[in-house]
This record gives C-alpha cells, structure tokens and sequence, in this order.
C-alpha cells in the first residue's frame, strides 16, 4: 500500500493591520495631552515646546506653528480693569439719575412757591432763586419784622404760616434760615450788633416755622450774617432796603446727607 503523505500543516498568517490605526490613536492621544498641559499656563518655553511637538509628530520638522504670529493671552489684570470701570460707569449713572430727579423736585418747590407769592401778590417781597447751593427763598425784613427789632409782628404771623406749608417736603431736606442786615449802626439797648439783630431774626422766623407738626425740626439751621453779605450796594436806600433780609435755603439732597455726617 502506498503511503499517505502527511499534510504539512500550513503557518498560520497573523494579521498586523490592527497596529497602524492604534499607532494614529496613540500619536492623537499624545497630542492632546501636550495641548491640555501646554494651555493650563501657557508661557513662551511652554508654547515653543508645544509647537516643536506638534511639528515633529505630524511634520517630522520644524517651523510650522509660529508663536510670534499668535495673540498672546490677555492679562487677567486688564479684565479687574474693565469690571472696576464698568461699576465706576454705573455709579456715575446713578448718581447723575439722582442729582436730576433732586433738581426736578426742587423746580417744582420753586413753582409752588412762585405761584403762591403770584396769588397773594407779594413780588415786590418775595422772591426765588435757583443756586448752586440749592433753592434760595429771599423774604424782605419789612414783610415781618418792625426797623430794629427781631419779632415777627403778630399780623404777619399767618404769612409766615402759610409759608412753612410750602417747606414740608417729602423725605424731609436740610433748610437754612439766614438773617441779613445793612450797614447801618443799630441803636437800641436790645442788640449789640446788627450781626445780633440778624441771628434773631433767623432764630425767630425759624421757630415760627418749625411750629407747623409736618416739618420736621432736626432739618433745620439758623444763622446770622450781619452787614457781612450784602446783594447791593448800601450806599442808598434802595439798596440797604434789598440787604435787610431773612433768607430760606432748601438744600440738594447730597449736601443734606453730608451734613447729617
């Protein structure tokens, strides 16, 4: 009988495909890990490094990324700027939005009080201006006070009544009461001084004022000037005539604030 031939076992291929797509993924991997660590702190050694990685991995040379060509990062410095600027901006707003509404609502004091000297026909007594310093009220000595003296005449006393309803406003404001005289040497044995005189007349025509349970009293000041800030010359009648005189200033609400500190 003839023999079989053993069939030689033929080798078995192995199939090595399978590493080329796990060299790219190894190769990506290392990649990414450069960037992530290069982008936690990036500085000027970190991106060269960076850059001859990618060069050599993908290029296998240099001179493909170019760090001058690449904006730098932007100082966290220069984003507190913009934020303290921004707050700065607002605050300004604010405060402009107020100091406009405070003007406002001192111009419509100003026409009530305007109309009431039109109704009880008291121009030539009475009169308003709006200063720096706030709504300026000038009230003529004669309406309410005798040559001399620092006592509201007891007739006029529902003028000056009717005048203290025009003062409550709401939130209160800081109002000064300020008496003024001329230059004229006083001569009686109840003031020193016309500065002795003005302080009264003030300190009076405030008391008077602050009577009214509306006003609210801690609001209050009085002073007294003497000859010391004439509005005209006292060289004549006319003029001495403008310098007697009680002043009500109603003040803008910041410098209310700044004098309650």
């Amino acid at each position: 009988m003839a023999r079989k031939k053993k069939k030689k076992h033929e080798d078995e291929h192995v199939d090595e495909s399978w590493l080329v797509p796990y060299a790219d993924i190894l190769t990506l991997l290392l990649a990414l890990f450069i960037v992530l660590y290069a982008s936690s702190s990036i500085d000027a050694a970190k991106f060269q490094m960076l850059s001859k990685s990618f060069n050599e991995v993908f290029t296998g040379g240099t001179g493909v990324l170019d760090y001058s060509s690449v904006t730098p990062p932007k100082n966290e410095s220069d984003g507190i700027d913009e934020v303290e600027k921004e707050k700065e901006e607002k605050k300004e707003n604010k405060k402009e939005k107020e100091k406009a509404a405070d003007q406002e609502e001192l111009k419509n004091v100003q026409s009530q009080v305007e109309k009431f000297i039109k109704n009880k026909k008291l121009e030539h007594q009475l009169e308003t201006k709006m200063t720096k310093e706030g709504l300026l009220i000038t009230i003529k000595d004669s309406i309410f006070f005798d040559s001399g003296k620092a006592t509201i005449r007891q007739e006029d006393i529902p003028l000056a009544k009717e005048i203290s309803n025009l003062l409550v406003i709401n939130p209160p404001r800081n109002i000064i009461i300020s008496g003024h005289t001329d230059n004229m040497p006083i001569r009686n044995s109840e003031f020193q001084s016309n500065w002795h005189l003005s302080v009264m007349r003030a300190v009076n025509f405030m008391g008077l004022l602050i009577e009214n349970p509306k006003l609210d009293a801690k609001v209050f000041s009085a002073k007294g000037y003497g000859e010391y800030k004439p509005v005209a010359s006292n060289k004549t009648a006319e003029g001495r005539s403008k310098n007697r005189r009680v002043e009500v200033l109603i003040l803008p609400r910041g410098a209310a604030e700044t004098n309650e500190k």
